[in-house]
């Protein structure tokens, strides 16, 4: 599988809360987003 890199610009809050959600749940930011993109129909 080829990866290709994303980048995206969020403002400061929601990179707050994902940098949270993170830290709580000992993943890091990049597993989050993969699974909220695995989720999409």
């Amino acid at each position: 599988m080829v990866e290709k890199q994303l980048h995206v610009r969020v403002p400061e809050q929601e990179m707050k809360t994902l940098e949270r959600y993170a830290k709580k749940t000992r993943r890091t930011k990049t597993d989050i987003v993969r699974e909220f993109l695995r989720l999409l129909p």
